[in-house]
C-alpha cells in the first residue's frame, strides 16, 4: 500500500489502471493488488485485493480485481518464485523510449547501470491473452528489467523495495534519454567497458544490503509524514 502512494507521489500512475502486485508471504500463488477502480493515491492495505494466478478474488473485497491487466503479472509471477513483486508503468518517458527503434541507449549513467540487463517484449495488442504469457517469459528471460515495447516499462523484485528502485532508475534512464535527444546537438554515448563497470559496481550495492532497501525507506518516511492513511 505504501508503494502505491510513492508511486502517486513520483507521478507514475496511469488513472485507474496498471498494477504493483506482490506475492503474499507462503502463499505460492496468491497475490496483493489494487482495488479495480480506485486511484493510487486511495489504496489502503484494508483495500488491497487478494487475487490467485487467474485473477479471481480470495475472500471478499468491496472492489474488484482487474483481470484482464494482470495477465502479464500472473505469466511473471507463475514463471518465478523470486518474482516477488512486480511494478509496471505507463510513464511519458517509459512509453516514449519502449516506441523507438534503438529502446533503451546507453547515454547515461543511469542506462549505464543497467547494460545487458534490461530484456524486450513486441507489442501484440492490449495483454489480454493467456497464449501471450509464454512469449513475455522468454523475452524476459530471468532479467528484472523489461520494456515492453509500445507500451511501457516493468521490472521484477524479490521485495517491494527492490522492484521499485529498480524501476526508479529504469524510467530515469528513459527521462534523461528522451531529454538529451530532444537537445538537438548530438549525444554521447557511453562506451561499453565504462557501461559493464558501472553495472557491475551497481550488482556490488546487493552486497551491502538489501537492493532498494534504503531508498524505499526514504520514500516510505515521505510517505508516513504526508498521510498515513494507507496503513489502515
Amino acid at each position: 500500500a505504501a508503494c502505491y502512494r510513492i508511486v502517486d507521489h513520483m507521478g507514475w500512475t496511469e488513472l485507474i489502471y496498471s498494477h504493483i502486485t506482490t506475492r503474499l508471504p507462503g502463499a505460492n500463488d496468491e497475490f496483493l493488488i489494487n482495488p479495480y477502480g480506485l486511484r493510487y493515491d486511495e489504496v489502503r492495505a484494508s483495500n488491497l485485493v487478494r487475487i490467485d494466478l487467474d485473477g479471481n478474488i480470495i475472500g471478499e473485497s468491496a472492489w474488484p480485481a482487474n483481470p484482464a491487466g494482470f495477465v502479464i503479472h500472473s505469466a511473471i509471477h507463475a514463471a518465478g518464485a523470486n518474482a516477488r513483486c512486480i511494478l509496471h508503468t505507463h510513464t511519458t518517458a517509459g512509453v516514449a523510449v519502449s516506441a523507438q527503434q534503438g529502446g533503451l541507449k546507453m547515454e547515461s549513467l543511469y542506462a549505464s547501470l543497467l547494460h545487458g540487463q534490461v530484456a524486450y517484449h513486441d507489442f501484440e495488442g492490449v495483454t489480454v491473452r493467456d497464449d501471450e504469457k509464454a512469449r513475455l517469459v522468454e523475452n524476459l528471460g530471468g532479467r528484472k528489467h523489461l520494456i515492453l515495447r509500445n507500451h511501457g516499462l516493468l521490472t521484477v523484485g524479490e521485495t517491494v523495495a527492490e522492484a521499485f528502485l529498480r524501476m526508479w532508475h529504469l524510467n530515469r534512464a528513459c527521462e534523461v534519454q528522451i531529454a538529451a535527444n530532444a537537445g538537438g546537438a548530438p549525444v554521447i554515448v557511453v562506451p561499453d567497458e565504462a557501461c559493464a563497470a558501472s553495472a557491475a559496481a551497481w550488482a556490488g550495492y546487493d552486497q551491502v544490503e538489501p537492493h532498494g532497501a534504503r531508498a524505499f525507506a526514504a520514500f516510505w518516511r515521505l510517505i508516513d509524514d504526508r498521510d498515513p492513511s494507507y496503513r489502515t
